[in-house]
């Protein structure tokens, strides 16, 4: 009886390790270079599960990402994308950090600042306002700069 934490191909019932799964999505995403796939293209370009798929993205956004340079970004017009690019993936974190930013300042309003409202000599709520008021300034500087530089 197969191990409930180990992914099984639907034919064959073979295993495969993220090495793997990240090795044929790398490569999917190589030939499609410089377009990008979608995932339900990239699904079929690497003949895997969903699962494995995005077991493989998870690996490339790891390993190979960095150890060849190259970052892996999505855009809802390309899809997933190994872009040369410098733009592109200034793009992206730009993105990326404007979504953690609209998280980081819905979680205050939500949780800290009723928290702090509710009990004003808390010292941790305090903290954590300032500290949250600090990543909340550099996030939006970072963010204006990089569309500046686009």
């Amino acid at each position: 009886m197969p191990k409930p934490d180990r992914p099984r191909l639907a034919r064959g019932g073979r295993t495969l390790s993220e090495t793997v799964c990240g090795d044929r999505v790398y490569s999917a995403l190589m030939e499609a270079r410089p377009a990008g796939l979608p995932f339900k293209q990239l699904v079929v370009a690497t003949q895997m599960s969903a699962h494995h798929t995005r077991k493989g993205l998870n690996y490339v956004k790891d390993v190979p990402a960095l150890e060849r340079k190259t970052p892996l970004i999505w855009t809802r017009k390309h899809g997933f994308q190994l872009s040369d690019n410098p733009s592109d993936w200034i793009a992206f974190e730009v993105e990326a950090l404007s979504a953690e930013l609209t998280h980081i300042t819905r979680t205050t309003k939500r949780v800290f600042a009723p928290h702090a409202a509710a009990r004003p000599d808390d010292a941790f709520a305090e903290l954590a306002l300032d500290y949250i008021c600090g990543m909340k300034a550099g996030l939006t500087g970072i963010i204006a700069a990089g569309k500046n530089i686009r």
